[in-house]
């Protein structure tokens, strides 16, 4: 990769429906070059994926909590089944295997305390490899973000 590939990126990050003719105005190249670099940057996986970025307040789900969960046995049976499971929740926004206090680190969407508390309860509660959680409420969102560049 070089300096047109990461200037690329940045604009991506920024706004992925940019088309090749304005991504190209932006760095000085023609579109069918930015193209053919698009296109590479896809087949390596340095795009991974071009989503929406959704409003949660939007869309029904006013409450972001920051989960800690310590599991019971950590066999790779264990870590893979708990990882399959928060890929289902459609309540988890992001999962993270994590060193420190906790084994994962969740970030989770729900519209209110009644929501978290049945989500708790199917995946925490009724999970016997769970040995506790800790939850923190998000009061603001100051920053969210995956950009990278």
């Amino acid at each position: 990769m070089d300096d047109k590939d990461f200037e690329i990126l940045k604009l991506m990050q920024a706004n992925a429906q940019l088309t090749a003719e304005a991504l190209g105005y932006e760095i000085g190249l023609s579109a069918p070059a930015v193209q053919k670099r698009l296109k590479k940057l896809r087949e390596t996986g340095a795009i991974e994926k071009e989503i929406a970025v959704l409003s949660p307040t939007k869309l029904g789900r006013d409450m972001t909590v920051i989960v800690g969960v310590v599991l019971e046995r950590e066999s790779r049976m264990h870590l893979d089944l708990f990882k399959r499971r928060m890929r289902q929740a459609r309540e988890v926004q992001q999962c993270y295997y994590a060193t420190g206090e906790a084994d994962f680190i969740l970030v989770v969407a729900v519209s209110d305390i009644k929501e978290y508390e049945a989500f708790t309860q199917e995946y925490f509660f009724d999970e016997s490899n769970v040995s506790r959680f800790t939850s923190s409420v998000v009061m603001d969102r100051v920053k969210v973000s995956l950009d990278i560049l």
